[in-house]
């Protein structure tokens, strides 16, 4: 049996990279998948590419009004929502120096803000025992220059996926994070040798992340196998931050 089966979905940020992974393994596993992204060029494309029932959404993660709309889309679509994926986010370096009022408030409205109230948005057609993964970062935890705003974004997603399990397990509402190390997207591909070994070189098991196994986590975290885990992060990193 498939194991997500009958189950309705929404993916934010699901249009390409790591998000689009996430959408496909979910589809395959039975869920109707919903998924959103900024360019309707990319959320058209990956629609098709699922095939189904799967539905694209133009929508701005850092929007509330936004992600609003999309949950109402879903709710009268299928009158209930019970995966949430929240993976739109930025990553863009800047040493203290450099930072600057527009880079700082970017990261945060899209990788915290967009979270926040992406939550806050779909709570209400949330179904009971429902699972959410967040997408954070081993950068959470580490000190990785020059991406200390990134960072610090993603340790407020690890701080508040604890906080909302607390919050959420009378409703039986699951929250958890994966947290990726370097992930081998279409990204990546414009990242110079020179710059990729620098990133694999940390990676006790030699290569980076591929979308898939990070899909492959998530789809763990979303399904009845992981029904006694909440509040927890899986690091899907080569073993980067753990050995």
């Amino acid at each position: 049996m498939a194991r997500v089966e009958n189950k309705i979905a929404l993916v934010v940020g699901g249009a390409k990279g790591i998000g689009l992974a996430i959408a496909e393994r979910l589809s395959s596993e039975g869920a109707t998948v919903f998924l959103t992204g900024r360019r309707a060029d990319e959320v058209e494309a990956a629609a098709r590419e699922l095939g189904g029932d799967a539905r694209g959404l133009v929508a701005d993660a850092g929007a509330p009004e936004d992600l609003s709309r999309v949950v109402a889309t879903v709710r009268e679509a299928r009158g209930r929502l019970d995966l949430l994926v929240l993976n739109a986010g930025l990553s863009e370096p800047a040493a203290i120096a450099d930072q600057t009022l527009e880079h700082f408030d970017r990261h945060f409205a899209v990788n915290v803000r967009g979270m926040v109230f992406g939550l806050q948005a779909a709570l209400p057609a949330m179904s009971d025992g429902a699972s959410v993964v967040l997408m954070g970062s081993i950068a959470d935890a580490m000190g990785i220059p020059p991406y200390s705003t990134y960072a610090a974004t993603k340790a407020s997603v690890r701080s508040y996926a604890r906080s909302w399990a607390a919050e959420l397990a009378p409703r039986g509402i699951r929250v958890n994070v994966v947290a990726p190390g370097p992930t081998d997207t279409d990204m990546m591909a414009a990242v110079s040798e020179e710059s990729r070994a620098a990133l694999i070189a940390p990676i006790p098991m030699g290569r980076m992340a591929r979308p898939d196994e990070v899909a492959s986590a998530t789809l763990f975290l979303l399904s009845d196998e992981a029904s006694f885990i909440t509040g927890a992060e899986l690091c899907v990193d080569g073993g980067m931050r753990q050995v």
